[in-house]
């Protein structure tokens, strides 16, 4: 059919009238692009001619479905990652303090308590004040009668008790804060180990999918650039085959 100087075609996918100039010929169609104008106009076949604003509209509808596609697949790595960490043990983070100190006995509580306050400027300038009120007692307010005269042997003797029983009770608080120390670096080794396996799977799962996208990619990249180099102008058509005899002579 022709309409002035140009001829016009019918479209067989979309049933329009298209200049010949904008008629395609099947064959140079791309097989992902054909098998999704089959699916969706299987009256169509590679034999016949299609518009270029039905080629583009497919075109157009392939890199979509490409890309829904690798959204769920990156919906469904998030899936299974949340799958794996469900399936194993509960998560290890947590705080061990309140456990440990459920443990503690009286005594170790009271010798934390003591440690505590025997390593505390509270302490230093409590004692330092008991020693100069026991020297201004014996030396100054009671110089006739002192209970504890000077060289202050029983001050001395106070001393030695009180250095000896604070000793032990330092070491005991030293001992349990050394065994929460290695609590908690038992628990910290085993949450640095689970988080290392679970940084490996990730990488093994996003190395899979990067490796999938890869090939679709090329494929978007190459329709891209077949839309791109003929952006006007009349579609090329393939060549037609020659006849036997024709090959003969």
């Amino acid at each position: 059919m022709a309409r002035g100087n140009h001829s016009y075609q019918t479209c067989p996918v979309c049933s329009l009238s298209r200049r010949a100039g904008d008629m395609m010929d099947g064959g140079l169609v791309r097989p992902p692009i054909v098998e999704l104008i089959r699916q969706k106009s299987p009256q169509w076949s590679p034999a016949d001619s299609i518009c270029l604003s039905c080629v583009n509209r497919f075109r157009a509808d392939y890199v979509e479905d490409i890309l829904e596609k690798d959204k769920g697949e990156l919906s469904k790595l998030e899936e299974e990652v949340v799958t794996s960490l469900r399936d194993q043990e509960d998560i290890l983070a947590e705080n061990i303090n309140p456990e440990f100190d459920r443990q503690l006995t009286f005594g170790e509580r009271m010798a934390d308590k003591i440690a505590e306050f025997g390593g505390s400027w509270s302490f230093i300038l409590s004692f330092g004040l008991v020693l100069l009120l026991w020297i201004a007692l014996n030396s100054f307010l009671m110089a006739r009668h002192p209970f504890d005269p000077y060289p202050y042997i029983l001050l001395n003797l106070v001393l030695s008790c009180l250095a000896a029983l604070q000793a032990p009770i330092i070491m005991m608080s030293q001992n349990r804060q050394e065994a929460r120390d290695r609590l908690r670096a038992e628990h910290d080794y085993r949450v640095n180990l689970k988080a290392e396996l679970e940084i490996r799977l990730l990488h093994g799962k996003i190395d899979q999918l990067l490796t999938n996208q890869w090939q679709r990619l090329l494929e978007i990249q190459k329709i891209q650039m077949e839309m791109m180099a003929r952006p006007h102008g009349p579609a090329p058509r393939a060549l037609p085959k020659p006849a036997e005899g024709n090959q003969a002579t």
